[in-house]
């Protein structure tokens, strides 16, 4: 286990070393247990968050404002236009000043090109940890509770489960691409053989492909690409199938927003088949589970019989967003002094 975390920046999986990770989940762990028995576990307290939000949220806003509120701390809700930084305010001066406030600074900011550069601007002038609620590249806190849901429900030993993660139609093209990227260079770490699977469109950005192979190899497990979602769901232990956009589409800057909305939704029409089904659920094997981070978009991603099945475990997902953020905030803004 390693203890010497505090102070230390959470913004991609990619930064912590595996051992690190486990004393996330371990944390994790036996804080859901002490929520479970309704245990006090005040290790924040008078402790600040600052949570900014450049977007709508529900499962990490709610988790994290949860998460410090059981903790004995306080998270302040803050958005663009609450802050200066809708009058222009530098990423440098602002985590300069929330330093001198807190305890922490956490930001979801999904702006293609722009998010995760803004998250590392704050934390190289922060003078306390910054946590990644998601960016354009990683999200990292659904990526460690999907990866604790998963030792759920088959152990902690995952060599040579199938883990297939799948684009699936939804009618929208700016969607972020953080969440699969995030799976894919995460659970190869952890023994997991991972099948990506997407239309030939819907690449992710090259620096996590290089990042899941380069895992892939080191921990000797399989990654792969493939184009058919019927070939993905044979055999697959575990089912991922979620919407992200068309990477050639947001990265096109020099066109306008409406043009691009336009060509993407062209590329994504054409694959309207690509949905989590009853019958593509049966391809697995018998004792699959289905994942999804939500919000779903039901009936276009995926069928009511599938996410409300007997193989789904949404929200038991869900549920362990509360459990790993406060494990992240424990250790990085409390842990030893």
């Amino acid at each position: 286990m390693q203890t010497l975390l505090r102070g230390k920046d959470y913004i991609e999986t990619t930064d912590w070393t595996k051992e690190e990770l486990e004393t996330v989940l371990d944390v994790a762990g036996d804080l859901k247990r002490r929520f479970a028995l309704g245990e006090p576990h005040r290790l924040l307290q008078d402790k600040t968050l600052f949570m900014m939000f450049f977007e709508q949220s529900t499962r990490t806003r709610n988790s994290t404002e949860a998460a410090m509120t059981q903790l004995g701390g306080h998270a302040h809700d803050l958005t663009p236009d609450k802050m200066q930084i809708s009058h222009g305010e530098t990423s440098r001066d602002t985590g300069k000043v929330l330093s001198r406030y807190g305890h922490g600074i956490a930001i979801r900011n999904c702006f293609y090109g722009i998010g995760n550069k803004y998250l590392r601007e704050v934390a190289e002038y922060a003078s306390i940890p910054v946590v990644s609620l998601q960016d354009d590249v990683d999200h990292p806190l659904q990526a460690i509770a999907d990866l604790m849901t998963i030792r759920e429900k088959f152990g902690t030993n995952l060599r040579g489960l199938k883990f297939l993660v799948s684009w699936t139609y939804a009618p929208a093209y700016a969607r972020p691409l953080s969440v699969p990227q995030g799976l894919i260079w995460l659970l190869p770490r952890f023994g997991v053989d991972v099948t990506l699977a997407h239309p030939k469109e819907f690449n992710v950005m090259p620096r996590a492909l290089e990042a899941a192979k380069k895992f892939a190899k080191e921990n000797k497990t399989k990654f792969e690409i493939i184009h058919d979602m019927d070939a993905g769901f044979k055999n697959a232990v575990v089912c991922y199938p979620k919407s992200w956009g068309c990477h050639q589409c947001l990265a096109d800057q020099g066109v306008p927003e409406d043009k691009r909305k336009e060509e993407g939704m062209k590329v994504v029409n054409k694959y309207k088949s690509w949905v989590a089904t009853e019958k593509r659920m049966k391809m697995a094997k018998k004792e699959a589970i289905y994942m999804h981070p939500l919000p779903a978009d039901r009936g276009a991603e995926v069928e009511d019989a599938v996410i409300d099945g007997p193989q789904s475990v949404v929200f038991d997902q869900a549920e362990n967003r509360l459990h790993t953020v406060k494990a992240i905030l424990s250790l990085v803004m409390g842990g030893r002094p």
